[in-house]
């Protein structure tokens, strides 16, 4: 039975209380990455990790990091770039890497972890620049998921979605 997952987890950033060895989303790079790098990238300033933590349990069940970016003008869709001003880039969020653990699929986790990570860009705008949120999306299936929620191509990478700050705010409302 699918339960409602902000009253099983919580979101917290990664800290040395959480046991990472443990975590495995299936996709080797992804659980390398949490392992091995993600707190020296947390320590080094180059990217923010947050894990979803099981509470009954304290198991870590999933994670994501963000970092700022930019997107060129010119990989923007002509639709948004015409209403922008005329700088070479454009400040963004990167939703750099999203996962859950394989024992805890099934449950809505990676629209919660998403969400979550969407809130959190969206506030963090309020203080420093960000047109939008963007995504590297592994394989066709991880960009149908983000599509879902409005994300659009940009055209410098396959793979490379974007999600405007203003659909941010309809999105999370």
């Amino acid at each position: 039975m699918k339960t409602e997952p902000a009253r099983d987890y919580v979101i917290e950033p990664l800290g040395d209380r959480h046991d990472r060895s443990r975590f495995s989303c299936g996709v080797e790079p992804l659980d390398r990455y949490f392992r091995d790098r993600a707190g020296q990238d947390m320590r080094r300033n180059i990217s923010t990790p947050f894990v979803l933590v099981h509470r009954a349990t304290q198991a870590v069940s999933g994670f994501y990091t963000v970092a700022n970016t930019a997107i060129s003008l010119d990989d923007l869709p002509p639709d948004i770039a015409q209403k922008l001003p005329k700088y070479p880039f454009v400040p963004a969020t990167l939703l750099g890497r999203l996962a859950v653990d394989v024992k805890h699929r099934g449950k809505g986790l990676g629209e919660f972890i998403l969400l979550d990570a969407l809130r959190r860009s969206r506030a963090a705008s309020d203080q420093m620049a960000s047109f939008a949120v963007v995504v590297d999306a592994k394989d066709e299936p991880a960009a149908a998921f983000y599509r879902k929620y409005g994300f659009r191509e940009l055209a410098d990478t396959e793979g490379r979605l974007f999600l405007p700050m203003k659909a941010i705010v309809q999105l999370i409302l």
